[in-house]
């Protein structure tokens, strides 16, 4: 089953670089998910982040305010 990834955030540098590098896991290891950016404030707010950017795997927020690494994301998605 697919899974659902979205990044939470407005569009700054940290957020693109944090898609950027989900992207790239995804790719990499051949992994079944799709990636969706939240970038509305409003409904980056129903997660309750105050910080971004964030990472919701399966609507569970897994990682807020940093960049995480390839080997953290991957670990995730498995």
């Amino acid at each position: 089953m697919s899974k659902v990834i979205k990044v939470l955030g407005t569009g700054c540098p940290k957020c693109k670089s944090m898609t950027a590098v989900v992207s790239d896991v995804i790719a990499e290891n051949n992994i079944d998910a799709t990636i969706e950016k939240v970038e509305d404030i409003m409904e980056i707010m129903k997660y309750n982040v105050m910080t971004t950017p964030a990472l919701v795997i399966d609507d569970v927020i897994t990682i807020k305010g940093r960049i995480p690494s390839k080997d953290e994301v991957l670990a995730l998605l498995k």
